[in-house]
């Protein structure tokens, strides 16, 4: 078997806008966010003179992403998603370009608007530190739940957090935050294997939490971060009932090993 897999990623279309500045890059998933992207990247402008910023677009039609805006608050290109799958997919296409585009670390963060980018350069800090996953937690000293809907917090607390954790073979204490960072070694590792089409919907959020702490020579650290949820009725893209269930039963299958590569069961058989 080869020690290096193909990469399977999404047709997307690239919008560059600047040239590369940084050696870690900071990747915003969205998909019609509206305003809540817009003021986030209005936000994260600071930041871009340390940090490269792009966007990763799932295929938005709410014409939040224009061309003049994103160069005005300085992100370096946009990718938008052609092909099909969701955030996994968004993510696959994201990566494949930080890997070819030579970034050393990248950034993942959601675009709506929740988290609190004052974090990114610790982020940034220590994926130049060495570590290759850095889960951002609201949950540690220094972190900030707020407004986080009850289901959400016993969800985590009761499933989420102790099956990643079992799986890993390392304590997490906030596996459902996407606000992480990822070093090139680990997304371009041939037995952790990032580029299959597996990878979907959230498969690849949990399947990388769980690599990255069963392969000791990755290194792991969490960082405290912050979360803020609107009040009132919570926005989110995750249906109820057909939604919830999808994610949970991503969840067990990533927790027993479903989405392991061929290497990586080649190495335990």
């Amino acid at each position: 078997m080869s020690d290096s897999p193909s990469r399977v990623v999404p047709d997307y279309r690239t919008d560059d806008f600047r040239p590369r500045g940084s050696d870690v890059l900071v990747a915003v998933f969205v998909i019609n966010e509206g305003e809540k992207v817009r003021g986030q990247l209005r936000r994260m402008q600071p930041y871009t003179d340390d940090l490269d910023v792009i966007v990763a677009d799932g295929g938005s039609t709410d014409g939040s992403l224009d061309e003049q805006f994103l160069r005005e608050v300085g992100v370096r290109a946009l990718l938008t998603k052609t092909g099909p799958g969701k955030l996994s997919a968004q993510m696959r296409m994201a990566f494949a370009w930080a890997l070819e585009q030579g970034y050393a670390g990248v950034i993942a963060i959601d675009g709506n608007g929740k988290d609190g980018i004052e974090a990114l350069p610790e982020f940034a800090r220590l994926l130049r530190e060495g570590y290759d996953h850095v889960q951002g937690s609201r949950f540690i000293p220094g972190g900030r739940a707020v407004n986080t809907p009850l289901s959400r917090l016993i969800g985590l607390r009761v499933l989420h957090a102790p099956l990643i954790s079992l799986a890993s073979g390392i304590r997490q204490t906030d596996t459902t935050n996407g606000f992480r960072g990822y070093s090139a070694a680990l997304l371009g590792d041939p037995v952790v294997d990032v580029f299959r089409d597996v990878f979907q919907t959230y498969e690849l959020h949990y399947h990388l939490a769980i690599e990255a702490g069963r392969n000791s020579h990755f290194r792991t650290i969490e960082t405290p971060v912050s979360r803020t949820y609107p009040r009132g009725k919570v926005p989110t893209k995750i249906s109820p009932v057909r939604g919830n269930a999808h994610v949970l039963g991503v969840l067990f299958r990533a927790a027993a090993g479903a989405y392991r590569s061929p290497l990586a069961k080649d190495k335990l058989s």
